[in-house]
């Protein structure tokens, strides 16, 4: 059944309410909505119809209109709210949005076969993260274009060494030799996908030639103490609500170097304010492990579940600060603006790892053994967490051994 211009207004702000927009979003998100929506009884346009070719000469006529009001061109960003405002629209009147592009092209079919087969392989049957997998669909998404677009779409049965070659000589320029090593193993991999499924005869993945990465041979960033105490302290004069969830995020980061996913995905159930305990989930190794919940983190904790914390039904401990209020999903952009207002500047990176790092550094110079070290950080083996001793080289310094001959030579 159609829905009436009214009645998908009317559900629009419904559903913007539900997910407590303000209500001036919610005022602005409905004008969008009902000028659109005008745009198209004007050119007898159903909107259960619309296409995303016709939704972009709204936003001309839209400017036009803009410009004929107030005398002046919209800001460059200004396109961005009408945009969302109208997926929103469409998404509830054609229940996706935007629609799936139809596919012409037979090199375009034959690389979406082949990713869906792809990812589904190395979700189902490998069980890879999804950050994983995003990351192999991404480089063997650039390498099907690269090849398909210029052999067609049954170009892969004779794909040689010297197809490798090329794309590896496009695929350096700017690249960093980690960066490279990754799109080497990330290839490997679907060319031996490709060999499993028949669609090439021969296994080229050994031809792939990335760079040597020795162990340990990048410093990873860090902090020292004094810097984590100014991050912390800065950020805990910020009484607003997204101050106090980004200061309990802190804490958590200083306390027991968490990983970013270990945080984001800490629920209400996993706090045992009675046992002083929590609970976190390792995003890598899938176990669980129980830690103290020392003071400063439970208090910081306490503060933003009861003044910060957006009044929802989901158990994630940590959302949004901005509707919808969802649970987060990254942090690197918070550190980055906190480190940033304390005035503290590491060298090398700047996402939520460093303080996982200055933990790590930390426990090493109390002489917690490395065993304990890699079990509060969430290691799988020793091994994991010997890039983290590097860092400690005034505690290498230490334990050094006096050259022979050096009494002589002073």
């Amino acid at each position: 059944m159609l829905k009436s211009h009214d009645e998908l207004i009317a559900e629009l702000s419904k559903s913007l309410m539900e997910q407590n927009y303000n209500p001036v979003v919610v005022a602005n998100h409905r004008l969008y909505a009902r000028a659109f929506l005008d745009y198209l009884t004007e050119r007898n346009t159903p909107v259960a119809a619309v296409t995303p070719s016709q939704v972009d000469p709204y936003f001309f006529h839209a400017v036009e209109c803009f410009h004929l009001r107030y005398g002046r061109p919209p800001s460059s960003r200004w396109h961005r709210l009408p945009h969302t405002a109208i997926c929103k629209l469409l998404r509830l009147a054609q229940g996706t949005w935007p629609p799936e592009p139809e596919i012409f092209d037979p090199a375009t079919a034959t690389r979406h076969a082949i990713c869906h087969e792809y990812e589904s392989w190395m979700r189902d049957e490998r069980g890879l993260a999804d950050a994983t997998i995003d990351a192999r669909l991404r480089e063997a998404r650039r390498f099907l274009d690269w090849h398909l677009g210029r052999n067609g779409a049954d170009g892969l049965a004779a794909l040689g060494v010297r197809d490798i070659d090329l794309y590896m000589g496009m695929r350096t320029r700017g690249l960093r030799r980690t960066s490279l090593a990754s799109a080497t193993a990330w290839l490997r991999s679907l060319l031996r996908n490709l060999h499993r499924t028949g669609r090439i005869p021969t296994d080229l993945s050994p031809h792939v030639i990335g760079p040597k990465l020795y162990a340990y041979e990048d410093v990873p960033s860090t902090l020292d103490k004094n810097q984590i105490a100014t991050v912390l302290t800065v950020t805990g004069r910020d009484r607003s609500p997204r101050g106090l969830r980004d200061y309990a995020i802190l804490q958590l980061l200083a306390t027991y170097g968490l990983r970013k996913g270990e945080i984001c995905q800490l629920r209400l159930d996993d706090i045992d304010w009675r046992a002083d305990s929590l609970r976190i989930r390792h995003t890598k190794t899938k176990a669980c492990s129980y830690m103290p919940l020392v003071a400063p983190v439970g208090d910081a904790l306490l503060d933003y579940l009861r003044f910060g914390r957006p009044q929802v039904d989901c158990r994630v401990v940590f959302i949004r600060s901005c509707a919808p209020y969802t649970c987060m999903k990254n942090l690197y952009g918070m550190v980055q603006g906190r480190l940033a207002a304390a005035g503290v500047t590491p060298v090398g990176k700047r996402g939520p790892h460093i303080f996982r790092h200055a933990r790590a550094v930390e426990l090493l110079r109390a002489s917690v053994p490395q065993k304990i070290i890699g079990d509060v950080l969430g290691h799988r083996s020793v091994e994991s967490t010997n890039t983290y001793l590097k860092l400690a080289t005034e505690d290498l310094r230490a334990v050094a051994l006096d050259v022979p001959g050096s009494a002589v030579l002073s």
